[in-house]
């Protein structure tokens, strides 16, 4: 009996699953659309049907790994819960990516080909950022701290998590849970402890801030 073949959607999710794991390995300057179509047992129009090329397949592996991380992310963040709750949720949200999509995750952190757009790691940052600032203006509204430093501390905390995260998935030591822990107390009891005015805090050598 023959092998069933498959729907156009079926090929098209394979093809998008070897990809991934094509970038993941060879990066995008390494990776062919032979080399996906040979590793997907397809002929090589096959790949530029369904995707027109190497960088519609990739755009669309992009687009869907970060939409899924950042859908991991916010759906455990919420008004219900409080400000050192989200930053666990958070922060073990991402590693629980890492921990079950690696492939997805460095894919994510390689460069972004020049000319294919803002997308990746990049702009996926920038969305949880944006929802970063949406939390901490409520903490800094009653905490005092100026407001216009929200973005800044919103795109620090953010990219500390990434950091760390991209250590941890080298090592994988201590368990995804402690990360998460040890994250949470430095951000935590950070913000807690935000001066009103960074610029009054003492330092060894003066210092000319200017806006």
């Amino acid at each position: 009996m023959s092998e069933r073949r498959m729907t156009a959607s079926q090929r098209r999710s394979q093809l998008v699953d070897v990809a991934k794991a094509v970038f993941a390995e060879l990066g995008y300057d390494g990776t062919s659309v032979e080399e996906i179509a040979s590793r997907a047992s397809v002929s090589k129009p096959v790949v530029y049907e369904h995707f027109g090329g190497k960088e519609g397949i990739y755009a669309v592996i992009v687009d869907r790994e970060s939409a899924r991380l950042l859908e991991m992310i916010t759906s455990r963040l919420g008004p219900d819960i409080g400000a050192r709750e989200q930053i666990y949720a958070s922060a073990l949200a991402f590693l629980d990516y890492i921990e079950a999509d690696p492939a997805g995750f460095r894919v994510l952190t390689r460069d972004t080909p020049a000319g294919l757009g803002a997308g990746g790691m990049a702009g996926l940052l920038g969305d949880v950022a944006t929802k970063a600032e949406q939390i901490l203006r409520g903490f800094f509204t009653r905490s005092g701290v100026d407001l216009e430093a929200a973005p800044l501390y919103a795109h620090a905390l953010v990219g500390m998590v990434v950091h760390v995260g991209g250590w941890w998935a080298e090592v994988r030591q201590p368990s995804k849970e402690r990360v998460a822990m040890y994250l949470t107390a430095l951000l935590y009891q950070g913000l807690q402890r935000l001066p009103t005015d960074p610029t009054t805090l003492p330092l060894r050598h003066e210092v000319t801030v200017t806006d």
